[in-house]
């Protein structure tokens, strides 16, 4: 069985701030370099950043011999003592980071030390290299100082490139240098490399169906709160196998409502990953309306629902909320979500109002737009921010997944 040694860090410079981790996994018999990991993750804590590189370099070794057992080196006391289940993991952030660690390798397979800063260095420089990467809007790749530790490391004979750099390959989580590859592959799904470094990504997910889907019947914050369908769970099942291929998503959140949270635990068990509730996800309350079809609420409040329609800020009757309203609550969701997530893929489980809302808004386009959007059960859509503010919607209402 082979031996590897994984040494990690991360780093943010300001805590929270720029941020960005390393990783190299070692042969423990010679001590050779066989995978190196960095990436830029945006404005996050440096404990969240220690436990992203954790992750990448159990990965990479994984890559390399899934059979194998692994002895991680880290200068963070905090990771090393969390995961060998001598303190507790309270903060809600790296929960579930520490998770995705344990599964990388059956129990028993890892072990952890923790070593000082000096005896560190090579992941340190790493995520170093990664945050200068991120500074300059560029992704991280191996520098000549690892061209020259690599030459020191190498066996008499080892091939090298022409100019003393291991070729690349990049995966979803992680820019990964490997001494046999060959040619460097894209990143996979939406989490692309962009000018200012990784944006926060939103992958918008719409429920699955409910009884009350089929009938378009208004459903929101005050109704009975249905859970899905036999069909809606068949959707959220079809769902997770797509997000699954892709494997670009690092982390789920989900609106408070029980089909939302129905639909993001089957996403989750398939995924690997744990699910955190937002309030600010939750669907319009559409008061009175709730659980009748438009016609019917034409039929019965015929001059709340044209004032509804034609004003962003008029109420559905019985003191519902507005879609000026809605657009605060998801205004302040976005901006809170995007900074406890920068640089990383997350799925929103969420509703057809929130989600035309994230992209009205991406968009810059007038409350009307809400009524041109089609938005079907179980699609998906997806938005990036980036570091200046900006945005960009990458896709919207997909649901080729739903095809057999």
């Amino acid at each position: 069985m082979r031996e590897f040694i994984v040494e990690a860090d991360g780093g943010s410079r300001g805590n929270p701030g720029p941020a960005g981790y390393g990783a190299v996994v070692l042969d423990a018999a010679t001590g050779q370099t066989l995978a190196e990991a960095a990436e830029y993750l945006g404005t996050v804590t440096n404990n969240v950043a220690e436990y992203q590189g954790l992750v990448a370099g159990l990965r990479a070794a994984h890559a390399l011999d899934p059979s194998a057992e692994v002895h991680v080196r880290m200068d963070s006391k905090l990771v090393v003592e969390q995961m060998s289940g001598r303190w507790k993991i309270k903060h809600p952030d790296l929960k579930p980071l520490a998770t995705q660690a344990a599964r990388v390798f059956p129990p028993g397979r890892v072990t952890y030390e923790w070593i000082p800063r000096e005896r560190n260095k090579h992941a340190d420089r790493l995520a170093n290299e990664a945050m200068d990467a991120g500074g300059r809007g560029e992704r991280w790749s191996p520098s000549a100082s690892t061209a020259e530790l690599d030459a020191a490391a190498a066996p008499a004979g080892e091939a090298t490139t022409a100019t003393g750099l291991r070729t690349t390959a990049t995966t979803p989580d992680a820019t990964v240098a490997t001494s046999d590859a060959t040619a460097t592959t894209p990143t996979v799904g939406w989490a692309a490399p962009a000018d200012l470094g990784a944006p926060a990504t939103f992958v918008l997910l719409r429920h699955g169906e409910t009884p009350l889907t089929p009938q378009k019947r208004f459903s929101g914050s005050g109704g009975s709160d249905p859970a899905l369908s036999e069909i809606g769970r068949e959707q959220a099942e079809r769902v997770a196998a797509a997000l699954a291929r892709r494997g670009t998503i690092q982390a789920i959140v989900a609106s408070p409502l029980a089909r939302t949270r129905e639909t993001a635990e089957i996403v989750a068990a398939r995924l690997g990953l744990d699910v955190t509730i937002d309030e600010g996800l939750r669907e319009t309350d559409f008061g009175a309306w709730e659980g009748l079809t438009f016609g019917e609420v034409r039929e019965r409040h015929p001059d709340d629902l044209n004032a509804w329609l034609a004003d962003p800020e008029a109420r559905p009757t019985g003191g519902g909320e507005s879609f000026a309203e809605t657009a605060t609550r998801i205004a302040a969701t976005r901006d809170k979500l995007t900074a406890a997530y920068a640089g990383r893929t997350v799925l929103l489980v969420t509703h057809v109002t929130p989600i035309k809302t994230f992209v009205r808004l991406a968009l810059g386009a007038p409350p009307e737009s809400l009524f041109r959007m089609e938005l079907s059960a179980a699609s998906l859509s997806a938005v990036a921010y980036y570091a200046d503010g900006n945005a960009s919607v990458r896709l919207l209402n997909d649901t080729a997944h739903l095809r057999p």
